[in-house]
């Protein structure tokens, strides 16, 4: 099966799975003998990177230390493991829109010293935020309208959807199943 034919039989499958009860995030869930590749780009650093964490039945160790790497605290460098379940939910969105544009990442993992000093310069930040665990990131995906993306992560109930259209981005987290945002 090609790739654009597995693409449609899974997106065929989502709708087909909430039908029957089913989350539809449990559908990629799911062992299918496909790789997983999610494309980042981080707009404050300026790197790209297309990785493919998951091949046939596995995560690819490599792979997810180079994400860890990419989605770290840009302003003191710490790294952290990142939830897997974040990246299988980047990759469903990614699939479900059939896109090969890379998110736009504008926070991934935060450390304590980050989390505080943007908590002082903004009310939306979270004193216990999920980025501090490694379970959030916050996007944009060039080519979806926000509030299409936004509908779309709420449709998939894998976590926390938090919106902000006046300043271009969505938050996703793996955490308890809850929804913030204007418009």
């Amino acid at each position: 099966m090609n790739m654009h034919h597995r693409r449609n039989f899974l997106k065929k499958s989502i709708f087909l799975g909430a039908g029957l009860a089913l989350s539809p995030f449990d559908l990629f869930g799911v062992s299918i003998p496909v790789d997983k590749e999610i494309r980042l780009y981080n707009i404050h650093t300026g790197e790209h990177l297309n990785a493919t964490y998951w091949a046939k039945d596995h995560y690819v160790l490599s792979e997810l230390e180079r994400i860890n790497y990419f989605l770290r605290d840009f302003r003191t460098g710490e790294v952290r493991m990142m939830d897997v379940k974040l990246l299988d939910l980047l990759y469903a969105i990614q699939l479900i829109r059939d896109t090969n544009r890379p998110f736009q990442v504008i926070s991934g993992y935060r450390s304590p010293k980050t989390n505080a000093m943007l908590r002082k310069s903004s009310e939306g930040v979270a004193k216990n935020s999920f980025h501090l665990r490694a379970r959030a990131i916050d996007i944009n995906l060039p080519g979806t309208e926000l509030k299409d993306l936004r509908k779309l992560a709420t449709f998939l109930r894998r976590g926390g959807v938090g919106y902000y259209p006046s300043s271009g981005f969505m938050h996703i987290d793996t955490g308890p199943i809850r929804y913030w945002g204007r418009g």
